[in-house]
């Protein structure tokens, strides 16, 4: 096993974090070791030192590329924290297009910050869907789903899933939004997945790309990787990229904080950008 030095580890932590907002405790050192030494290996560096200098110098950006899918975690399911699809469906969603559809433009813009493997992307058009219900052609109510990691957004357009992640998904909905494929495989259905366009983002990028404002955002479960400073930065920029009134949801472990924080507080992880 490779031997990670104090000096080393603050490289890579200072990097990671710099280029993804990632925050590395001293608790995350067996992580990066145990995560890393693989690569390490199979390239034929000899220390974790001449490891950082090549991500570092590697002006094609797959080093770097390689080294977040490395580090950063995906795990997910179906229907992860379902409470706030719940509210999505009954009390959100009734509000925003009944306001949109005043504009007559019933144009609904939703973004998923955080997609991981998709497995969220998909949930959220699938709420979609059985909110809409006939009336959904009628209307633009697509999905941006956006991750740094190019790994997991290969996952998430692959579509394919096992058992494990379709635990808590309905039966209803499973039955009409998948099809078994075979032992521990379903797979997204084709319709359900043209609802969602996948894109990579780094969160930690100085500008946003955005051309139109967002009505609800999810950014979930990624937050719990920053530090305050971070969180805060990210908050106002989101707020930016909202349209009033619209909502912000991140995960039940995280929090922005009551005191700088630009959005107003609904309920424990939901927040609402005032009109």
């Amino acid at each position: 096993m490779y031997q990670l030095t104090e000096k080393e580890f603050k490289d890579l932590r200072d990097f990671i974090y710099e280029y993804a907002g990632i925050n590395l405790t001293d608790q995350k050192r067996a992580l990066v070791v145990g995560r890393l030494q693989k690569v390490l290996s199979r390239e034929g560096f000899s220390s974790f030192a001449e490891y950082y200098n090549y991500v570092r110098a590697d002006k094609s950006g797959k080093a770097v590329e390689e080294l977040i899918n490395r580090i950063s975690t995906n795990h997910t399911f179906f229907f992860r924290e379902k409470a706030h699809f719940d509210y999505l469906h009954s009390t959100v969603l009734p509000e925003i297009t009944e306001r949109i559809a005043r504009s007559g433009k019933k144009d609904l813009r939703l973004w998923c910050a955080a997609a991981a493997t998709g497995e969220e992307p998909y949930t959220l058009a699938m709420v979609l869907r059985e909110f809409f219900g006939s009336q959904y052609p009628q209307w633009q109510a697509g999905m941006l789903a956006t991750d740094i990691s190019t790994q997991a957004l290969a996952t998430a357009q692959r579509a394919l899933y096992p058992d494990e992640r379709m635990t808590h998904t309905p039966p209803g909905l499973r039955n009409k939004y998948f099809q078994r494929l075979g032992p521990d495989q379903w797979a997204v259905r084709e319709e359900l997945k043209r609802d969602v366009i996948y894109r990579r983002f780094n969160l930690m990028s100085t500008r946003w790309p955005f051309k139109g404002k967002f009505h609800i955002v999810f950014c979930r479960n990624v937050m719990i990787y920053f530090d305050q400073v971070t969180r805060s930065r990210l908050a106002k920029m989101f707020h930016e990229f909202m349209q009033p009134g619209g909502y912000f949801f991140i995960g039940h472990s995280e929090t922005l904080g009551r005191d700088d924080c630009p959005f107003e507080y609904v309920m424990p992880a939901v927040y609402r950008k005032v009109v």
